[in-house]
């Protein structure tokens, strides 16, 4: 049997669910930015007595990028905290487990990317 092999087994599951979140984000950003071009396409093909509201590319491209780079950190920070933990789990002493602070930013900046996907999503609905 490995040595801490729970642990070391818990470790992996919890960085897998990091990589599976951040491969969300960055599909999740895609989509955004591709959606106005969406839009942009529909609205030509609509007659002129139909109109659409306008489009707020700038805008879905600049959330839509933030979204696919915040998931390529948040995939650097999980590995690196997985290669973190699993050196801890080894160590012969106790040592203090890595500090929340990084999950609780990233929590924050994913709520300010929600805040303006909300404020992207209201333009378009009163344009």
């Amino acid at each position: 049997m490995i040595k801490n092999y729970t642990d070391h087994s818990a470790n992996e599951r919890t960085y897998l669910a990091w990589i599976r979140t951040a491969i969300a984000v960055i599909a999740f950003g895609f989509v955004i930015e591709r959606f106005d071009l969406f839009l942009a396409y529909i609205a030509q093909a609509l007659p002129e007595s139909m109109p659409l509201a306008p489009s707020a590319h700038r805008e879905a491209l600049i959330l839509g990028l933030g979204l696919v780079f915040f998931g390529i950190l948040l995939m650097v920070v999980a590995t690196l905290r997985f290669i973190l933990i699993a050196k801890q789990i080894d160590h012969p002493d106790q040592r203090r487990p890595p500090s929340t602070f990084v999950v609780i930013g990233f929590a924050a900046l994913l709520f300010l990317f929600s805040l303006f996907l909300l404020g992207y999503l209201i333009r378009l609905l009163w344009q």
